[in-house]
């Protein structure tokens, strides 16, 4: 069973992403995949800087993230767009879990292999779909094969229902493909 980590750029509480996300994990956890849903504000963690790394170690809310990135093939990540890129939330976590542990850990043991679907949602017209390009490019660049297609949802604050379900049908089934996509292309690599 394909294991899958699903989470947003985005802590804030009612986050659009976060239930974009939510709608994708459903899918997939429909498709017969074991989903674990995350939201990063539960792992706080400070601006990675190379000299608290150096005196302190890895805090204790990084070793658990990456763990859990270590325990899971796939990804599905909601990106909120800051100023045309990636939350800076999103960068911190990705930029923490990159870090070795113990000399001898291969490099980006967290993320080398894995696979990814990625989308978003934001209130204005492009519905995030500029910061879908950068995080594409880093998550390529550290080894994560990053399946095609992607969705970017515009107006967010008029795309959900009370119950956190996109209220026009296609985009729904779009953003529930990407999660059953991710589920199918785990399953054809582990067999």
């Amino acid at each position: 069973m394909p294991k899958i980590l699903a989470f947003s750029g985005s802590s804030r509480k009612g986050s659009f992403n976060t239930m974009l996300v939510s709608v994708a994990a459903t899918a997939a956890r429909d498709e017969g995949a074991d989903v674990t849903i995350i939201n990063l504000g539960d792992y706080p963690m400070p601006i990675y800087n190379a000299d608290l790394e150096a005196e302190h170690g890895m805090p204790q809310h990084v070793l658990e993230f990456k763990q859990l990135l270590i325990d899971h093939q796939g990804l599905l990540i909601a990106s909120p767009e800051y100023n045309s890129a990636f939350s800076p939330l999103l960068k911190n976590a990705i930029d923490w879990a990159s870090r070795k542990q113990i000399q001898e850990e291969e490099p980006l043991v967290a993320f080398r292999g894995k696979y990814a679907s990625i989308m978003s949602t934001s209130p204005g017209a492009l519905g995030g779909i500029r910061g879908l390009v950068f995080l594409r490019m880093l998550l390529g660049n550290i080894g994560i094969t990053v399946l095609p297609d992607q969705q970017a949802i515009p107006q967010a604050h008029q795309a959900f229902d009370q119950n956190g379900s996109l209220k026009n049908q296609q985009q729904h089934q779009a953003v529930s493909k990407l999660g059953i996509k991710l589920t199918q292309s785990l399953g054809t690599y582990m067999e």
